[in-house]
């Protein structure tokens, strides 16, 4: 009885201390900011028809069905050209600075709203990938995914060197910011764009929500001094990141499971033939050639047909193994990426790597940072208990992320 309240309370005390996961959040908001810019900057000579007024999908069809749906997007607010033009300029500005880690818990706000905005002002417009993408924008917002590899994390060891000097750090960026965005939100409520008859309380209480929680925490870090209230506050931040941690994990694993198990019940998944097909199309054939002399081997054909199956279904069992799970994992990459370039989905692979990412191994994400660091893609922090791009309670969150990985 006492192993089992031993075990417990140690699970209790890994749950509220650390951020499980460090590297692994840090890849997701990375990947999925990156791949959300790649995809804007893609499609800016054709936004105006995909979001915009130019589009078959108009603004007032957009708006009859918001109002069925209540769907939050920003969009509705004005169907201006200019209006457009600014929501457009925000996503992508809020998907760099995500990339780059610049106050993480405000931007990955943002960058939800940005998302939101533009994939509901046409939900006909999209993939598998957009789904994946419009899901994880949301969990990124609970996450702490900028405590590594950040400009975040690099402003953190900054001032903890200051303060190491007996110097005051101050942070003037923060307050200013928070006071904008609350004009902002306030001006949007009391005008009833951001809450009203049409639009679900969900998305406009999160943004209230993470406001709130941005004045508390700066309140008590100023007042407090670092005391009970800010302790309070961080076991509060750890518990909502490894909640969310485990949300993306199951969210991939259901992702998975359900499109195995229904290409199970596919007669031309069962019969070995089903990928066959989608190579014959030539929209989905950027390179003819390499798909004819994939489609001319039966064989060949049959082994992806069954393998993609079997890889599928059996991908949240592995879980319980390691080693399988790596394995299995580089192989899912792999398809990811070979749909990427035959079938020219770039941006639905890349969004599927992505959440395959948060079961990598912390090991080989601690190595994969080192030789980005060696390779001076940016400034390499001073070494510090933990390995590269930690900040200085790296030892503890290491140890969390270790478990994750």
């Amino acid at each position: 009885m006492n192993g089992v309240a031993l075990s417990v309370s140690r699970g209790i005390a890994r749950v509220t201390e650390t951020a499980l996961g460090p590297y692994q959040t840090a890849v997701l908001r990375i990947g999925f900011g990156l791949t959300w810019l790649l995809f804007l900057l893609r499609e800016f000579p054709h936004r105006h028809e995909l979001y915009g007024p130019d589009g078959p999908w108009s603004w007032g069809l957009a708006r009859r069905l918001t109002g069925d749906n209540g769907a939050f997007t920003a969009l509705m607010w004005s169907d201006g050209r200019v209006w457009f033009e600014a929501v457009y300029a925000l996503a992508v500005l809020s998907a760099t600075l995500l990339v780059l880690g610049w106050r993480t818990r405000t931007l990955s706000v943002l960058f939800m709203a940005g998302v939101l905005s533009l994939q509901n002002r046409s939900v006909l417009v999209g993939d598998g990938g957009d789904n994946v993408l419009h899901l994880m924008s949301v969990y990124l917002v609970f996450t702490r995914c900028g405590r590594v590899w950040s400009l975040d994390a690099r402003r953190a060891r900054r001032a903890a060197a200051a303060r190491e000097r007996g110097e005051r750090a101050g942070d003037r960026t923060g307050p200013v910011l928070w006071a904008v965005l609350g004009l902002v939100l306030a001006g949007a409520t009391l005008s009833g764009r951001l809450v009203g008859h049409d639009v679900e309380w969900t998305v406009p209480a999160l943004l209230w929500g993470m406001w709130l929680v941005q004045a508390l925490w700066w309140a008590a870090g100023r007042r407090a001094g670092g005391g009970e209230p800010r302790v309070l506050l961080d076991v509060i931040g750890n518990v909502t990141h490894n909640a969310a941690l485990l949300v993306i994990m199951a969210e991939a694993c259901l992702i998975y499971a359900t499109a195995g198990w229904y290409k199970v019940q596919g007669s031309r998944w069962q019969d070995g033939t089903a990928v066959y097909y989608p190579l014959r199309l030539d929209y989905f054939s950027p390179w003819p050639a390499l798909a004819d002399l994939l489609a001319a081997s039966g064989t060949l054909v049959m082994l992806l047909t069954y393998g993609t199956v079997m890889a599928q279904v059996a991908f949240p069992f592995t879980l319980f193994n390691r080693r399988v799970k790596n394995v299995l994992l580089a192989v899912m990459m792999t398809e990811h990426a070979v749909i990427a370039v035959v079938l020219g989905l770039p941006f639905f692979s890349l969004a599927m790597i992505v959440a395959d990412a948060v079961f990598l191994p912390t090991p080989f994400l601690r190595r994969l940072g080192g030789v980005v660091a060696r390779g001076r893609w940016w400034r390499r922090p001073a070494a510090v208990p933990g390995g590269p791009g930690v900040p200085a309670q790296g030892t503890a969150e290491d140890a969390g992320a270790a478990r994750v990985g």
